[in-house]
């Protein structure tokens, strides 16, 4: 007797709740499905999740945006990977466009948790092969997850739209503090070697979502200033840092930032800051109630789609950023 397998391999793509509309943006780059799911929550708050199709050998991509209540979708995440796992999946990718509790990867004082780390055991534990992410609040949460972890930029979407719609002659791209200069820098070099500018301030470590912004360290006077941040949660430093760069006689400001978090009041803090405009990327839902009328929202989904295509075809994830990723 003779036995023949197919042994193609077999991209499946499975969505949370939390960022249905990004799951489909995706599908449709990649040109196939999201694979059909049961999922809905018991009178207790339990989660139960369980696909409708054959998973076995499947190469699984398990895409979960993480907004508010984060929490819940944290689990639905884990149990989704359970699922995969418990259904013969072959490998288990899971896209986390934005990581949850990001903000807290190290102590700050004794008995604090690193939250950020405990999420990357959670996902192993449960399961997961490999992680993508896009724009991490700090580089060093890629050593959390013991296996791949594709960290991805969405500084080239944010920065072709700035150039295409501002040039680059009189920019500067403004850091909104010292600690992501570095990372101004990489703009910078992609705005045409733009000079930096960053904005001083103190935060108070016992008070949460409040920072002082002191003054701009930089020539902006007459500029457009670019100034960027990886996420915007409540707004106030963002709003306070284009107070200081108006104060330094600066001309247009422009807000670019990949995770537009939005939580109150950051809505109504955008739209009456004195930015022109301020652009962000599709990473977390931004529902109507948190756009307003400067908001321009940019997709990420060629990004993923890009990303899930070179994995599952075993290329390289670098060059889609010429090698510097």
């Amino acid at each position: 007797m003779t036995w023949t397998t197919d042994n193609q391999k077999n991209l499946m793509l499975f969505s949370g709740r939390a960022h249905p509309d990004l799951a489909q943006a995706v599908a449709d780059e990649l040109g196939i499905k999201v694979t059909p799911q049961t999922a809905r929550d018991f009178a207790n708050g339990e989660i139960f999740v369980r696909f409708e199709e054959s998973v076995r050998g499947s190469d699984a991509f398990v895409l979960q945006s993480c907004p508010y209540p984060m929490n819940q979708w944290v689990m639905e995440s884990l149990i989704m990977i359970d699922a995969l796992k418990r259904g013969s999946a072959k490998r288990i990718s899971v896209i986390l466009p934005f990581y949850p509790y990001a903000r807290q990867d190290k102590k700050h004082r004794g008995r604090e948790p690193i939250s950020a780390r405990l999420i990357a055991d959670l996902l192993k534990a449960a399961g997961a092969d490999r992680i993508i992410t896009v724009d991490l609040h700090t580089d060093q949460i890629q050593g959390f997850f013991d296996g791949p972890v594709d960290h991805m930029h969405a500084q080239g979407q944010l920065a072709d739209y700035v150039r295409e719609n501002y040039g680059t002659d009189n920019v500067t791209v403004v850091s909104p503090d010292s600690g992501r200069v570095r990372v101004a820098e990489k703009w910078a070099d992609s705005l045409n070697g733009a000079p930096l500018a960053f904005i001083h301030k103190t935060r108070d470590p016992l008070v949460p979502n409040q920072v002082k912004s002191n003054r701009v360290v930089g020539d902006v006077e007459g500029r457009t200033c670019v100034l960027i941040d990886d996420m915007i949660d409540t707004g106030g430093t963002i709003a306070g840092a284009v107070k200081v760069l108006n104060d330094a006689g600066a001309g247009d400001v422009i807000i670019a930032t990949t995770h537009g978090v939005f939580s109150d009041p950051a809505a109504e803090r955008l739209a009456n800051c004195g930015a022109k405009e301020v652009i962000a990327t599709d990473t977390l839902p931004i529902p109507e109630e948190k756009r307003f009328a400067n908001l321009t929202v940019l997709s990420i989904a060629p990004l993923l789609a890009q990303t899930i295509r070179e994995v599952f075809e075993n290329g390289s994830v670098t060059s889609l950023f010429n090698g510097s990723a």
